[in-house]
């Protein structure tokens, strides 16, 4: 009677083992329960999705877009493959629903699975499968999709919902608002540690690099909402950084200082940005209003000396040596 008693245990210890590795979780499915967001501007054509879990590099398995195609979010017992596949379908010409129904047909862990997607039309698609981890649901709207999983209580994914619907600004902007009212609102049960935010162009120019807006991590963090919600200020900062760069390129002085203008306005204490529009100036002809910039960044830190020292012999800083003289005594 023992022996088939412990028979028995083995037997359903092995059978109830291998079911749960079988269809809830394996190596190559991350446990990222989450809070996501899936969107298209309808303005602009731009694709995105931020998210935030309570799991280190929730962007490395959950966030999917490519430009003129889609964006895809696959989360809680992660099916990864959803991200690819998805948007190898949304190029073939499936719709997010179509595409959506096939990746679902095709997992036998569909019932613990999280996806929502969005393609280059904005149609939207979502499913929560009813083995996600309460509290767990979705909302799909005008061009967005939001959703979440092991959230504190129910009230997280309708937060977001009217959050994203009502902010101005930026599609990321906007996304980024609908993480903080998700967070707001009660978020992941276990708290914050990892967020992605992620935005493609509407319409590939067939240059990724060009293709691809914006594509920021945090990866371990305990406020990862606030973070991200940082580093996307830190990113439209230097975009102005950019956009001077190409206007001293083009040969329009007024509108790169209004550029470089910009970006000094939203981080006055950065050394890098204060230091090449100083740069920007001198080459400009500008040495008067170039001097206080460099004095200021000299006095944070000598090392931005050698630099300049440096930078005039490759001919990034073309400058007179009477003037080099003068920038480089901007410090004493």
């Amino acid at each position: 009677m023992k022996r088939f008693l412990l028979t028995t245990l083995v037997f359903v210890t092995f059978c109830t083992s291998q079911s749960f590795s079988q269809h809830v979780y394996n190596q190559d499915e991350p446990l990222s329960h989450t809070f996501s967001i899936v969107a298209r501007d309808s303005v602009t054509g731009d694709l995105g999705v931020a998210v935030q879990s309570h799991w280190f590099s929730v962007g490395s398995s959950v966030t999917w877009a490519e430009a003129g195609v889609g964006a895809i979010a696959t989360q809680s017992l992660t099916n990864v493959s959803f991200g690819p596949r998805g948007l190898d379908l949304l190029k073939q010409g499936y719709t997010a629903q179509e595409t959506l129904d096939s990746l679902i047909a095709s997992d036998e862990g569909r019932a613990y699975r999280q996806v929502a997607i969005i393609d280059s039309k904005g149609r939207v698609a979502a499913y929560t499968g009813d083995k996600c981890i309460a509290a767990a649901g979705h909302i799909t709207g005008n061009q967005y999709s939001v959703q979440s999983n092991m959230m504190l209580n129910g009230d997280v994914w309708p937060a977001m919902s009217k959050a994203y619907s009502n902010a101005d600004g930026t599609l990321a902007e906007r996304m980024v608002a609908a993480l903080e009212a998700a967070q707001k609102a009660g978020g992941d049960i276990r708290g914050q540690q990892s967020a992605a935010l992620l935005v493609v162009r509407g319409e590939s120019t067939g240059k990724v690099w060009q293709d691809r807006k914006i594509d920021l991590r945090v990866e371990d963090d305990s406020q990862a909402v606030n973070e991200i919600a940082r580093l996307l200020k830190v990113k439209q900062a230097y975009d102005h950084m950019n956009a001077g760069d190409i206007a001293i390129e083009q040969g329009d002085v007024d509108k790169a200082l209004t550029e470089y203008g910009e970006a000094r306005d939203m981080f006055p204490n950065n050394m890098e940005m204060t230091y090449w529009t100083a740069v920007s100036m001198a080459n400009a002809d500008r040495i008067e209003q170039s001097l206080p910039l460099f004095r200021q960044v000299f006095r944070e830190d000598t090392n931005w000396v050698t630099l300049t020292k440096r930078i005039t012999k490759n001919g990034m800083l073309s400058v007179s040596d009477s003037k080099l003289e003068q920038i480089l005594n901007a410090h004493k």
